[in-house]
């Protein structure tokens, strides 16, 4: 068990955590959620005893293990990924040293009675123990496929720490960390630089681990799936819920109300009773029984509502001036970098008004497409086109670390505004929480979450018809998360999105496209919708693999697809009809715009024109029933 008690820490004027007592049962998993800048981090920084309160102690049992992944980790350079990994494991060989150490010391004694022979045999047992919870026999395994489980292919084992970014390193960490196996897991923000496919494997391991977790996330379903238990660090105290992440949020809702209620119910008891003692003052006779009322109203338990922050940035995206039909359109693309090729042959479009969800391994080419999209970056062969009057807003994955930290808030704002929208820089600047003399602080005294929503400020400076936004939510807390993905549902113009955050993706795109081996797979729904089909097409995959292995077992093979002319036929119905789909989704989108103005059902052929549209939906719903079908029997 681990317990924090009367933890205080200020810093200049600001108490951020104020005599904060915790305790961590064993088999608890603990979501630590809160604004940016509320102190998780600093609490986890305690924990780890990588800091140290003003005030308070930590107290944890001996021979206590701990594990803690945070933003800013660094590994050391000239080792392949397998060797770094494998260093997980060198508290075991110093184990296996202990155990050798203590076996030969009892192989040179006799005192077999003596207090000292009887410590060295319980030195033994404890580290035989720990060798066995740590599991030496099969290290190497365990860390091929917890790194597989992280991303990691098969070739990666081999290369150098050194070929592998920011990102992929903190995975080779959190591998290391894992494998530990330590008594609590501290983890903070452990997936910011994971794919979905790999947030789903860790969400499974983290489920199954027997020890102790804190993290911190602002992924809802991820903290769902994990947690067990959720602490919201707010105004420097730490509310409680035996509860993950989305019941604590009802319980929360729930709290605050029954306290309000209690709260004036007890205020109006009180009024009543002011209102009886003054009374009773004015009269001589009465005077010692008010007196008395007065002294137990004193002693009364004052019920006080709890604080809490709930301000929330205010962001609207200004209407988008109208494009073309086709807004971009990538054909026979190719991505080279050097050997690699990221991406091969691809083709490419999207439409006015579309919204699209970019999904799949990190590496795998998406911010490299996005950027090609919008001229930041040239392609190796292909053609790559923005259509007629397109205006694009781009946020890039590292947006927040490219504002100058020299300027001031105000300065940046300067910097990046049209001469139109001077006068509003202030106001916009309140409307994303920096008021007052907070538009004077420099660039560089920003949090992260602070530098997020000021590059996303920049961006509602001028109107954009095409928005590409790159893990835009990394750095957002809760709140401000569900005020951008408001703000992008509400948003007029061409939305694409690079994001492995499935409860913002969830209802916010209508064509999800997955990243895989340098070609694009297309899916005609969000990413829920992907990722069912997904699970099936896995389980497809492996009933193939399944029935393949049959059939070379009994040396009888069987055809387990269709085969030649009709594969053919089937391959030239698949295209017709996604020509089809294409034609009837954009015949569609004419008409609701039409519809969208009120006029349209005033006219004389509004009956007519409704039939017309609602005779285009049900045309698509059967082809695309045909499609599917098709799809399926293709394998």
């Amino acid at each position: 068990m681990l317990s924090l008690s009367n933890i205080y820490v200020q810093y200049g004027d600001r108490i951020l955590l104020d005599r904060v007592n915790f305790v961590l049962k064993p088999g608890e998993r603990v979501g630590l959620v809160g604004r940016n800048g509320a102190g998780k981090s600093t609490l986890l920084k305690i924990i780890a005893r990588e800091m140290t309160p003003h005030e308070g102690d930590v107290v944890v049992p001996g021979h206590f293990t701990l594990g803690y992944l945070h933003q800013d980790m660094l590994l050391p350079k000239g080792k392949t990924v397998i060797n770094e990994t494998m260093t997980a494991f060198s508290e075991i060989l110093e184990l296996e040293k202990e155990l050798n150490r203590i076996s030969d010391e009892l192989a040179n004694r006799d005192d077999y009675e003596s207090d000292e022979y009887h410590k060295l045999i319980e030195q033994m047992g404890d580290v035989t123990e720990h060798l066995h919870h740590m599991g030496s026999a099969t290290s190497e395994a365990d860390a091929e496929k917890v790194l597989a489980g992280l991303g990691f292919a098969a070739s990666d084992m081999t290369r150098l720490t050194d070929e592998f970014s920011g990102g992929w390193q903190m995975r080779i960490e959190l591998a290391k960390m894992l494998l530990r196996r330590p008594d609590l897991l501290l983890l903070d923000e452990p997936t910011n630089h994971l794919d979905i496919e790999s947030i789903l494997w860790l969400e499974s391991w983290l489920f199954n681990y027997p020890g102790m977790v804190i993290v911190i996330s602002h992924d809802r379903r991820f903290l769902d799936n994990v947690t067990n238990r959720t602490a919201e660090v707010s105004l420097g105290k730490i509310l409680d819920y035996k509860a993950p992440y989305s019941k604590y949020v009802e319980l929360s809702a729930d709290r605050r109300e029954q306290m309000q209620n209690a709260y004036e119910n007890q205020q109006r008891v009180i009024a009543d009773r002011e209102r009886t003692i003054a009374r009773f003052m004015a009269k001589a006779s009465k005077t010692s029984m008010a007196q008395s009322m007065q002294k137990q109203l004193d002693k009364m338990d004052r019920i006080e509502i709890d604080d809490m922050d709930t301000s929330t940035m205010r962001l609207r995206f200004p209407d988008a001036p109208r494009s073309g039909e086709i807004t971009a359109k990538a054909e026979g693309l190719t991505k080279k970098y050097g050997n690699l090729t990221v991406l091969d042959k691809v083709d490419f479009q999207i439409l006015r008004g579309d919204r699209v969800a970019f999904v799949g391994q990190n590496g795998q080419g998406k911010t490299t497409l996005a950027k090609i999209l919008i001229g930041q970056e040239p392609a190796s062969s292909g053609n790559v086109t923005l259509g007629y009057n397109v205006s694009v807003g781009y946020y890039a994955q590292n947006q927040a670390e490219t504002l100058n930290p020299k300027l001031t808030l105000l300065e940046t704002m300067e910097q990046n505004s049209p001469e139109e929208m001077r006068t509003k820089l202030r106001a916009i600047l309140g409307a994303f929480l920096f008021s007052g003399k907070d538009v004077d602080k420099k660039v560089a005294a920003l949090s992260g979450g602070e530098r997020a929503r000021l590059a996303l400020a920049c961006m509602l400076l001028r109107p954009f018809n095409l928005l590409l936004l790159d893990e835009p939510t990394n750095h957002l807390d809760m709140l401000s998360k569900d005020v951008l993905k408001q703000a992008l549902m509400e948003y007029n113009g061409t939305l694409l999105i690079v994001s492995h955050d499935r409860e913002f993706l969830s209802d916010m795109t209508t064509r999800t496209i997955e990243f895989r081996d340098g070609h694009l797979k297309e899916y005609l729904g969000d990413v829920n919708y992907f990722l069912e089909k997904r699970q099936v097409d896995n389980m497809r995959e492996i009933e193939k693999r399944s029935t393949l292995n049959q059939q070379a077992n009994a040396s009888a093979p069987v055809a387990v697809t269709v085969q030649g002319e009709e594969r053919k036929q089937l391959e030239r119905a698949v295209q017709k009809q996604e020509k089809r789909i294409a034609e009837l989704e954009a015949e569609i989108k004419k008409w609701e715009d039409k519809m969208a103005d009120p006029d349209f059902y005033t006219k004389p052929s509004a009956d007519a024109d409704l039939k017309k549209y609602s005779d285009l939906k049900t045309e698509l719903a059967k082809v695309y029933a045909e499609w599917e079908d098709a799809v399926e029997r293709l394998g």
